[in-house]
């Protein structure tokens, strides 16, 4: 048998180290000192008094007068929760807890007994197995079974960041809602909301709530609410953002998104893969709806299944999100920041970047660019005709339209770069075209092609004429002036014999 080396009882820690519980036995235990040293009482009568061993009350003193009240407090022992295993038999114990895939205790004390009649060892019981395995540090049982990403989720730092100031940081990100609506066909649904928050302030920048699985467009819907002025005087944050920050959704990491990133010179910042922590702030958002809101609304989803029957269509659903988010989320002090966020953003009086105008922003975010060509009763997309009499002098050219997807009533028209028109679908829109319209362009454009023509050809014919040589006949005129017709019928050469 293996020599075991003998318990040595740890030093005595400092006051400030004990816990409440172990003070409270500390004072416990002066108490019954306390009659001997300062009165002088025998300390048989004191412990007699207290219903204390005199023999115990003798080792307290001498750990008093050695350590003071740190000496009264009950110290673990060092092999505490080792049981009385040997070093190697729990080093054993702790390695084959540690690997792949994580064994059962059964399977630990069976391994164990496969070694234990050549090594010597006395195999502990199922308890002390038990004991060892659960004094293990729970971050290295956790990388060691679920790997680098679940420790890094659970056990390592954060660094907790907040932006400088307003419109530095802004934050995107999307949720299915815990809750169902009736969509346009009658039937239940779970939409889904895009937010924009801003990091410095937590005030609600924009969002976009939705049917379908989250797209760029939604995406853009949100970012432009966001970066225009409202028209609620209670909700003024607006302008362009330093940085935006997203996930690595599709529909973030859009050729689309980039180029408006770029047009409107803010940088696209993506979070680390796998890695929600980065957006727990307009997490933070979602968690506040789906706990504050959804619950007091028709169709809220517990578990799987809606709480109460779905009675909400998609625009009732978002003027209920709305009047939360803006009036009262958006002004009620923000637990994180200790102020009010939508207060927080005005901060003491600042001036956003803003585009150049709405139409501008429209045209970059909203307008979704497709090339098509010009047939001779308009462009024909998605089903539709889109008609302008500006295209009486294009039948025929390729051109690039730019379309909202919410309102395909009308299409923006541009050739080579440069805006044509704004053509619209009479047969979708209030407006109309009228045969009128068609036939002055018509005119117009065979007039101007007419005259293009003779520009053109005038002086090619004035070019190869010379003036020494008389314009040419035709030879049927030739032919008549000499007396000779053209026969009616057409004849073959043997028919002339």
């Amino acid at each position: 048998m293996p020599r075991r080396e003998p318990l040595t009882e740890p030093p005595a820690p400092a006051l400030a180290e004990l816990t409440a519980l172990q003070r409270e036995q500390a004072m416990g235990r002066f108490a019954v000192l306390r009659p001997h040293l300062e009165r002088d009482v025998p300390l048989s009568r004191s412990a007699l008094a207290a219903g204390v061993p005199v023999r115990t009350a003798e080792r307290w003193l001498a750990r008093y007068r050695l350590d003071g009240l740190v000496g009264l407090a009950r110290t673990p022992r060092a092999d505490l929760g080792r049981g009385k295993a040997a070093a190697e038999v729990i080093e054993t114990i702790e390695g084959l807890y540690l690997r792949k895939p994580r064994p059962s205790v059964a399977t630990i004390r069976r391994r164990l007994l496969k070694v234990a009649k050549e090594r010597q060892w006395t195999v502990p019981s199922y308890t002390s197995i038990y004991r060892i395995v659960c004094r293990l540090d729970p971050g290295m049982v956790t990388l060691a079974h679920e790997g680098h990403a679940a420790y890094r989720d659970q056990f390592e730092l954060i660094h907790r960041f907040r932006a400088p100031k307003p419109n530095a940081i802004w934050q995107a990100d999307h949720t299915q809602l815990d809750i169902q609506i009736i969509d346009t066909g009658g039937r239940p649904a779970r939409p889904w909301l895009t937010t924009i928050i801003d990091d410095h302030s937590r005030v609600l920048a924009g969002y976009s709530v939705f049917l379908g699985a989250p797209s760029t467009l939604q995406t853009s819907l949100a970012l432009r609410q966001a970066i225009w002025r409202k028209a609620d005087p209670q909700w003024s944050v607006c302008g362009i953002p330093d940085l935006l920050y997203v996930d690595h959704g599709s529909d973030f990491t859009s050729q689309h998104l980039e180029q408006v990133a770029a047009d409107l010179r803010f940088q696209l910042i993506y979070s680390t893969v796998a890695r929600p922590q980065g957006r727990g702030k307009v997490e933070r958002l979602f968690s506040t709806l789906n706990t504050e809101l959804l619950p007091e609304l028709p169709g809220h989803l517990v578990g799987a299944k809606p709480a109460t029957s779905p009675r909400l269509s998609l625009s009732q659903l978002d003027r209920e999100l709305g009047g939360f988010l803006v009036g009262i989320y958006n002004t009620r002090v923000h637990g994180e920041i200790g102020a009010v966020p939508q207060t927080a953003w005005l901060a003491d009086g600042w001036l956003p970047r803003l585009p150049s105008s709405l139409a501008a922003l429209d045209l970059l975010l909203i307008r979704v660019a497709e090339q098509r060509k010009v047939h001779r009763d308009g462009i024909h997309f998605q089903g539709m005709r889109y008609m302008d009499p500006t295209f009486a002098g294009f039948v025929g050219e390729a051109v690039t339209i730019r379309y909202d997807p919410r309102d395909m009533a009308e299409v923006r028209v541009f050739h080579r770069n440069s805006f044509l028109c704004q053509a619209i679908s009479p047969e979708h829109s209030g407006q109309s075209i009228t045969l009128k319209d068609i036939q002055t362009a018509r005119v117009s454009r065979r007039r101007a092609l007419r005259g293009e023509i003779n520009a053109r050809t005038v002086p090619i014919s004035d070019f190869l004429l010379k003036p020494s040589e008389p314009a040419a006949i035709p030879a049927s005129r030739a032919r008549v002036r000499a007396g000779k017709r053209k026969p009616a019928l057409r004849t073959y050469f043997e028919d002339s014999r």
